[in-house]
């Protein structure tokens, strides 16, 4: 494993509680239920794929009414300042010798789950785990913070692989069997970098690439996992290594959908606020959405006629809900849950749904 330079030891006391080729894409947002809409004012399988053209700017789409919910509990956060896919793209660093895993089954659609801020072996992570395990998703992707409280050795198996053993592959832990081919798809979250070196992280997951961002082609879907922590020794700028090294791959890539995944959200109206240093031009070097974490709720925003998610609702604590960001569509806090999507060729439906199973947001892109 490489060494990055060491991370920020940040001490956080975390308390466990009730925690987007080739036509424009359209985006439709589901109608849900009254008694879970509060409007918010409007503002102002698996074949590695290659070549293909930079994907054109997107108009952005009709504004959508926003379903949103009390909190159950708000929490302002504090001290947070191939094996599976192949890998298409140039990959930044040396990349580690990795087992052979079987190769991934052909399929035409996909589904998967995102969780974000979910590592805290909790009731809360139990009961997301548990409804993602009833969907029967092809894999999982997270958008950090795996291991709470420090990124330690010591808690992340207990933290991760108690719960999601059975996505993991090679998966050496105490909890069961690992899976036959990895389905389970990390990126590194400021708590994960406070390991020195997110080393602990880094020996747990065998990853692509470098591990710290790398991508995956899975389906119809595209997933470039990034690292948005200071901490990355590629920066996270847009003019970064780590930017070149995405933008090169989003215009290599034919899939259908290219996802980006990352922990520290570019736009969030949640307490840590948007990240101006990850507002890259995602939309214009082809991405069709962005998912991120970091705030403890859950968000969907418009921006450059992509959607930006915000996840971090796996099963940490939940935040209280700020002053909404130009562009937001939806917001929620009131409950623990996880994304779902499935995608085919044609069209990609995101669908945020609490532990109860309740379906609080829903949109479609399609082709």
């Amino acid at each position: 494993m490489r060494m990055a330079r060491p991370g920020r030891l940040l001490v956080v006391l975390l308390a466990c509680a009730l925690a987007a080729c080739a036509a424009r894409p359209s985006v439709t947002a589901v109608p849900l239920p009254a008694t879970s809409i509060v409007p918010i004012p409007a503002l102002g399988s698996p074949p590695a794929l290659t070549a293909a053209g930079p994907t054109a700017t997107r108009p952005a789409p009709a504004a959508t009414r926003i379903p949103t919910s009390p909190s159950l509990q708000t929490i302002t956060p504090e001290g947070e300042s191939t094996p599976q896919g192949a890998a298409t793209t140039p990959q930044p660093g040396s990349s580690p010798a990795t087992p052979t895993p079987l190769p991934a089954p052909e399929a035409a659609t996909v589904r998967f789950a995102v969780i974000g801020d979910y590592g805290l072996s909790s009731p809360a992570e139990s009961d997301v785990a548990a409804r993602i395990h009833e969907w029967k998703p092809d894999f999982v992707i997270t958008v950090g913070d795996n291991n709470y409280p420090g990124g330690s050795a010591a808690t992340i198996d207990r933290n991760v692989g108690q719960y999601y053993h059975d996505f993991i592959y090679p998966y050496a832990g105490g909890y069961g069997a690992g899976a036959d081919r990895n389905r389970f798809f990390p990126t590194l979250g400021n708590h994960d970098w406070q390991d020195p070196g997110a080393q602990a992280y880094l020996d747990y997951f065998t990853l692509p690439g470098n591990e710290r961002y790398y991508d995956v082609a899975w389906g119809p879907v595209h997933l470039f996992a990034l690292d948005s922590n200071p901490d990355e020794t590629d920066g996270i700028g847009a003019d970064s290594a780590q930017a070149s090294w995405l933008r090169a791959g989003l215009a290599a890539s034919k899939a259908p959908w290219k996802l980006i995944a990352m922990h520290h959200p570019p736009y969030s109206s949640g307490p840590h606020g948007s990240t101006p240093r990850l507002q890259w031009p995602f939309a214009e070097w082809g991405a069709s959405a962005v998912l991120a974490g970091h705030d403890h709720t859950y968000e969907r925003i418009e921006h450059d006629g992509i959607p930006y998610f915000v996840g971090g609702v796996g099963g940490s604590i939940l935040y209280a809900l700020g002053t909404p960001v130009e562009g937001s569509q939806a917001r929620y806090n009131a409950d623990f849950g996880a994304m779902l999507v499935e995608a085919s060729e044609h069209e990609i439906t995101f669908r945020f749904v609490t532990r109860a199973g309740e379906t609080v947001d829903s949109t479609t892109l399609t082709r």
